[in-house]
């Protein structure tokens, strides 16, 4: 059971979190240059490189610190996600950059190097090391969020690949960030709840 909630949970919270991202408007800028599906194989590549990290640093933080504490500092973290949503990601003009280069002979590698470094110290990042600390101890729990987080990416830039190409590479962004904010607010905010619940328990 605490398996399949760290797999909902993780596929719901990135999914989310990727909702209006920096790396979805990379996803969608390497759509207009490559393939759909070799886009979307590089972004899992690289995703499952990344997020692999995220699980590992997840499990290093969960065993060091308290539940208490961890479920609280989620809970936070959540909250402050839910402000980062609402600010919005920009591409800047390395992001532009690093899609544009065709410098790599394969297509694959190109899009897979380029969402791994567009992914380092983003926001699904974060919100992965977040909820896999928050389910550490839980048998298989690292594997489980691996996953979740994966599929969640994936989902969230797939579709942001169809409807860009629907809507000519335009998102409704707003609309998107402010629906993701207030996911995360409610999620940080039960958690938060629960996390001083237990403290002062």
């Amino acid at each position: 059971m605490g398996f399949l909630t760290a797999l909902g949970v993780s596929t719901a919270a990135i999914f989310i979190a990727e909702m209006g991202d920096k790396t979805q408007l990379v996803a969608m800028s390497l759509a207009s240059r490559y393939r759909a599906l070799t886009v979307l194989l590089g972004i899992t590549a690289a995703t499952v490189a990344v997020h692999g990290v995220s699980v590992l640093a997840a499990e290093v933080l969960g065993l060091a610190i308290p539940t208490d504490w961890v479920t609280l500092i989620a809970g936070l973290a959540f909250l402050f996600f839910g402000f980062w949503t609402l600010r919005g990601d920009e591409l800047t003009d390395k992001d532009e950059e690093r899609a544009a280069s065709r410098r790599n002979r394969s297509a694959f590698l190109t899009v897979a190097m380029v969402f791994f470094l567009a992914e380092l110290g983003d926001k699904t990042m974060l919100a992965t090391i977040t909820v896999g600390a928050n389910y550490s101890g839980t048998p298989l729990a690292w594997l489980a969020v691996w996953i979740g987080s994966t599929v969640g990416m994936v989902a969230a830039d797939g579709i942001a690949i169809a409807i860009g190409s629907v809507l000519g590479k335009k998102l409704p962004e707003r609309a998107i960030q402010i629906g993701a904010a207030v996911l995360f607010f409610i999620a940080g905010a039960v958690m938060t709840w629960q996390g001083l619940a237990m403290l002062l328990a």
